[in-house]
């Protein structure tokens, strides 16, 4: 393996021993590799989860889905919410506030066979949903967390359920863990483990050893989440923490070959090198047209513009490149972008670790007043909470 594409924090991880991992056990499910790719809203429709899963196995979740909207039949909703004819098993992330929505959406989305795993987001820290008391404000109050948890379970019919958390509101009000234990308490599958605040958005390094507590805290599986950047980091942090898989968000962006990665450090190979700038773009081309296949001509390149920035990040002279891409209205000015250009230029090593996706910083998280005065409440908060999408 050449080191170049190696950092220098993972310079002497070694793929997996035989038998080192099980696969991951989701009630009935069986997922390997131990591999699941985290919902991410306006990213992880139907077409990029057909190029990822392309690249590799593993678990590929859909992005958030409203469940009130689901169940009052909202026609973008019910596009987001749907899944290919080649997608097995088909998993689905749920949000709510309101455990009647809840419960009534995953019965439709069980009885009629859509789903074969949900996922439930109590991590979301974007400022509209958590001033609402929605998101990552919900597990300070675990007693709601147990209700909206129980709705969900309890409609499932056995359909595996799981959880999506973060450590808590800020460091003062850490909420993991008694999100798993309710998570436990409550016959959930898994729970998965941001290892930030929501008050740290995407800010700093993941702290793994919170997830490490929680995996020695909990019977059930817990999947630990941040800073997946190179295929040997989830070796890294399941070493380190013992959990049960990787959750892999941000460092899939413009880069789906880190299943590949993936797939091979799991089975004990070292991955290959990334594609050149040639293959970059015909990854990109590719999933440009699948967007605009499945969401038609104008919305899907429309939504296709910002994901084109994340396939070239780190290339040389691509700056103006990505200038075109954001205000394509074909798949013709894909190529027209990229005239001029080297198509046999390596992927810079530089970029392996570039961040991707929302950009750093810490924030004030936002709350209803008088929030954190009453975490014993189970009411949920108000409809107008659970009428958005979340964001990550």
């Amino acid at each position: 393996m050449d080191p170049i594409y190696v950092s220098e924090r993972n310079r002497g991880v070694v793929p997996a021993r035989p038998g080192e991992f099980p696969s991951l056990r989701l009630g009935p499910l069986s997922v390997w590799p131990p591999v699941v790719l985290a919902p991410m809203a306006g990213i992880t429709n139907y077409p990029f989860r057909r190029i990822c899963r392309r690249f590799g196995a593993g678990l590929y979740v859909s992005e958030m889905i409203t469940a009130r909207a689901l169940v009052e039949g909202h026609d973008k909703t019910l596009k987001l919410a749907a899944f290919g004819p080649d997608e097995a098993p088909r998993s689905l992330q749920l949000y709510g506030v309101d455990p009647r929505h809840l419960a009534e959406a995953t019965r439709r989305l069980v009885g009629e066979g859509q789903v074969d795993h949900i996922d439930l987001n109590f991590g979301c820290p974007v400022r509209k949903i958590t001033s609402k008391g929605g998101g990552a404000a919900i597990p300070y109050k675990p007693r709601l967390l147990r209700r909206l948890v129980r709705a969900v379970v309890g409609a499932s019919e056995g359909t595996p359920v799981t959880i999506k958390v973060r450590l808590g509101i800020d460091e003062e009000h850490m909420t993991f863990r008694a999100a798993g234990d309710v998570a436990e308490g409550e016959g959930c599958a898994a729970i998965a483990l941001h290892a930030r605040t929501a008050a740290e958005l995407y800010d700093g390094e993941a702290r793994w050893e919170f997830i490490g507590e929680l995996v020695a805290r909990l019977s059930i599986p817990v999947l630990g989440n941040g800073d997946i950047w190179e295929a040997w980091d989830a070796l890294r942090m399941m070493r380190a923490t013992g959990a049960a898989g990787v959750v892999v968000g941000r460092g899939c962006m413009g880069r789906p070959w880190l299943f590949r990665d993936l797939a091979c450090v799991f089975d004990g190979a070292a991955p290959p090198d990334p594609p050149t700038l040639g293959e970059v773009v015909d990854v990109l081309k590719e999933h440009a047209r699948l967007m605009e296949e499945w969401f038609g001509t104008r919305s899907g390149l429309r939504m296709m513009r910002k994901l084109t920035v994340w396939y070239t990040k780190g290339f040389p002279k691509t700056g103006p490149v990505r200038d075109r891409l954001i205000r394509m209205d074909s798949l013709d000015d894909i190529d027209r972008a990229f005239e001029g250009l080297d198509m046999g230029t390596p992927f810079p090593p530089a970029a392996m670790r570039i961040r991707r996706g929302k950009r750093s910083g810490r924030q004030k998280v936002a709350l209803p007043h008088g929030y954190l005065d009453q975490p014993d409440d189970d009411t949920p908060p108000t409809a107008a909470a659970g009428d958005s999408s979340p964001g990550g």
